[in-house]
């Protein structure tokens, strides 16, 4: 029994001490293993990091590259996969928004860097169209004297009364997004400048009118420097159309052209409207500028009767801002002055040989004289058509009353239609000439009416037969259709050479091969 329990001792004490042993191993080296792997660990786990950052930085630079390569024209990437372009990441990212289409998936331009000389708050004076070309103007100033745009503000005191604020009318988050790889542009003043604002710290006046950027630069920034805030409290024509530097006159056309964008519903409204005229076939749009309002204001009242004519003189005297009162309306007529009434455009469009079934779209807010002055125009053309025939009265019950989104349907409408003829050269017809050009000279109807008045009379006199007529028609107005040219410059006199906004020339081609490096501003249009 003893010899057993011996052995058996013997037995446990051998295990124990190779349990001893390797309990001994484990204390020894084995711990070292475990320093070693700890101090691997660690350094793997800073390779890691390394790698990471290093691919977190070279996709950051991808992504500068892709955005320069579309906003500044540069070819770096265009001979890489097409995972790197704006189509494919905008495919990849859709997976992401599935849930919410109306998300819109672009690359921003990088922003400029540059210091700050102070803030350039402006108002807006005029219709939209008006005010379009004036924030134009402003953006390039601001750019120009390395300062910060404040989100225009728009007329409201004019004879329209339009409420609307700049983001009711335009993206604002795309104006300022799109823009921001040329000058900073803020919705509102930083709270401490804004407190300054507010104490009386601030410096009002109306910039010279058609001014080079010289002026600006000269004038207006030592301004801005001394007082931080400078507010310009009128903004029609204060830029010079010519004889400017042509970075400045590109960056017009890119507000112009790509920034400002109506918003979402404006847009959507549009589309409406034309994809209807569409399923008709081709259409003209007339922008018949024949409203109370013009007529008031430039004292033309061919065709009114007496009540009329004093109705529109009362109202002349009424606005102050309307500095001409006594007016001839007979003799500025015959100067070209006036627009053309409805039965003076319903003869030039038939002796222009428009097709009597075309569409047309009469882009004007109400006709003055309402359906007795149209009525020889409908004669002639019997598918008039305007917006509000067209919609719904519940598609515009968002617009009425606001008169500068209304026009901005009208503008839409223009851009897209077959034919564009303005009864007058006002701002719309102006600025809508321009952009029309710009998208490839889409035919534009440049009524001479100067012209037109004289045959109109010949005609309805008696002296020359519908076929003289017709030919004279025809031959005054080859060359206007809104054909490739240049603008006329007449030095001291910018009112009455071409206005920029109507042919901006500048920003259709390069001039000349050294041109190439700075057309791309107008890449991402």
């Amino acid at each position: 029994m003893c010899r057993i329990k011996d052995c058996e001792e013997s037995k446990r004490r051998r295990r124990w001490g190779v349990m001893g042993l390797k309990t001994a191993s484990f204390g020894g080296k084995g711990l070292e293993k475990l320093r070693n792997s700890g101090m691997v660990s660690r350094s793997r786990m800073k390779l890691w990091m390394i790698r990471a950052t290093t691919s977190i930085l070279l996709w950051t630079c991808l992504v500068q590259l892709t955005a320069l390569s579309e906003t500044r024209g540069l070819r770096v990437l265009k001979g890489w996969p097409s995972c790197f372009s704006q189509e494919s990441a905008a495919t990849a990212v859709a997976l992401d928004v599935k849930s919410s289409p109306q998300h819109i998936v672009r690359v921003l331009p990088p922003k400029r860097v540059y210091k700050n000389n102070g803030y350039l708050m402006v108002s807006c004076n005029g219709g939209l169209n008006q005010m379009r070309a004036a924030i134009c103007d402003m953006v390039a100033i601001a750019r120009f004297l390395d300062v910060t745009l404040i989100v225009p503000e728009l007329d409201k005191t004019s004879f329209w009364n339009d409420p609307s604020e700049f983001q009711d009318i335009f993206d604002v988050d795309h104006f300022i997004s799109s823009l921001r790889d040329e000058v900073r542009i803020l919705k509102e003043l930083p709270p401490r400048v804004k407190r300054r604002v507010e104490l009386g710290m601030i410096y009002t006046m109306p910039p010279i009118s058609w001014s080079d950027i010289s002026y600006y630069q000269n004038q207006i920034l030592p301004l801005i420097q001394k007082y931080k805030v400078v507010h310009l409290n009128r903004t029609d024509a204060r830029l010079a159309n010519n004889d400017q530097p042509i970075n400045l006159q590109r960056l017009r056309c890119r507000v112009n052209f790509s920034a400002l964008k109506f918003t979402p519903q404006i847009e959507e409204l549009g589309r409406k409207v034309i994809k209807i005229l569409r399923q008709n076939g081709p259409f003209l749009v007339l922008h018949l500028r024949y409203e109370m309002d013009m007529l008031a204001f430039s004292g033309c009242t061919q065709g009114c009767n007496a009540e009329e004519v004093d109705e529109l003189t009362r109202m002349r005297y009424a606005y102050p801002w309307w500095k001409e009162k006594i007016i001839d309306s007979d003799m500025k007529r015959k100067e070209g002055l006036c627009p053309l009434t409805p039965e003076e455009t319903a003869l030039t469009l038939r002796a222009l040989d428009i097709d009597r079934n075309i569409q047309i779209y009469i882009a004007a807010g109400e006709i003055y004289g309402g359906e007795r002055r149209l009525s020889t125009l409908t004669a002639s053309y019997p598918n008039l058509v305007r917006k509000e025939t067209l919609l719904e009265p519940s598609d515009l019950r968002f617009f009425q009353n606001h008169s500068s989104q209304m026009a901005a349907l009208d503008y839409l409408v223009s851009l897209e239609s077959d034919v564009f003829a303005p009864t007058y050269d006002g701002n719309m017809a102006k600025v809508v000439e321009g952009h029309r050009r710009y998208l490839g000279y889409k035919k534009t109807i440049l009524l001479e009416r100067r012209l037109l008045v004289e045959l109109i009379d010949k005609y309805n006199s008696g002296s020359l037969t519908w076929g003289e007529f017709s030919s004279a028609v025809k031959d005054g107005h080859a060359e206007r259709m809104g054909n490739p040219t240049k603008r006329l410059v007449i030095p001291d006199r910018p009112k009455e050479e071409d206005y920029f906004y109507a042919n901006p020339w500048e920003c259709f081609q390069p001039q000349n091969e050294d041109d190439e490096e700075t057309l791309p501003l107008m890449s991402n249009i």
